[in-house]
C-alpha cells in the first residue's frame, strides 16, 4: 500500500522536480497548478483567461499553463472555473465576505475540484492564490487525502510578479 508523503519528503529540485522518495518522482503525479481570479477585469464575456485582466493574474497563468499539466482558476463566485470557460464580468472578492461565506465557497469548490482532479495518490496541487483563497480548501482538500503545496506562500504582490518573471520560459 502506497503511503502518502509528508511535507518534509517534498522538494523541489532546480529542474523543478520533486522528489517523494527514492522510488517516486514527479512524473509519476499529474500536477495541477489552482490560480486566484483578479478583481481586474475586461468589460465583455471572455474565456476566464482572457477575462482577469491584472498584471499578476497574467503572469500567473503563464506560469501555470506552462509548468502544470492542468490549471484551474479559483473564482470568487463561480468556484472553479476551467480556463476556456466563457464568463461575464463580474464584481465578487473573497476578501469581502465573511468566514461563514468562505466556508460555503471553499466547500462549493472543493466538490467541484473533487469531480476535476485525479485520485489523491496520482495529484499534487500547487495554490497560486492568495491566503483568503487557501485558508478553508487547502485544508479540505488535504483532509481528502491530496498533497498541496503554496510554492510563492509569504511573499507580496511585488516579489511574486518578481518571482514570476524570474521563471518564466522563453
Amino acid at each position: 500500500m502506497s503511503r502518502k508523503p509528508s511535507f518534509n519528503e517534498i522538494t523541489t529540485s532546480p529542474k523543478d522536480e520533486l522528489i517523494l522518495d527514492t522510488r517516486r518522482t514527479i512524473q509519476e503525479f499529474t500536477r495541477v497548478g489552482l490560480v486566484a481570479c483578479a478583481k481586474s477585469k475586461r468589460n465583455e464575456p471572455l474565456p476566464a483567461k482572457e477575462l482577469y485582466s491584472s498584471e499578476l493574474f497574467k503572469k500567473t497563468m503563464r506560469y501555470t499553463r506552462t509548468n502544470y499539466d492542468r490549471w484551474y482558476i479559483l473564482s470568487a463566485k463561480h468556484g472553479v472555473v476551467e480556463p476556456d470557460s466563457v464568463l461575464e464580468p463580474y464584481d465578487e472578492t473573497l476578501y469581502s465576505k465573511s468566514p461563514k461565506e468562505r466556508r460555503i465557497w471553499a466547500d462549493k469548490t472543493l466538490r467541484q475540484l473533487l469531480s476535476l482532479l485525479p485520485k489523491p495518490n496520482q495529484c499534487l496541487v500547487f495554490f497560486h492564490a492568495g491566503a483568503k483563497y487557501r485558508e478553508f480548501l487547502s485544508g479540505k482538500l488535504t483532509e481528502a487525502g491530496y498533497h498541496c503545496e503554496v510554492p510563492l506562500e509569504g511573499l507580496g504582490i511585488g516579489e511574486q510578479l518578481a518571482w514570476y518573471d524570474a521563471h518564466k520560459k522563453e
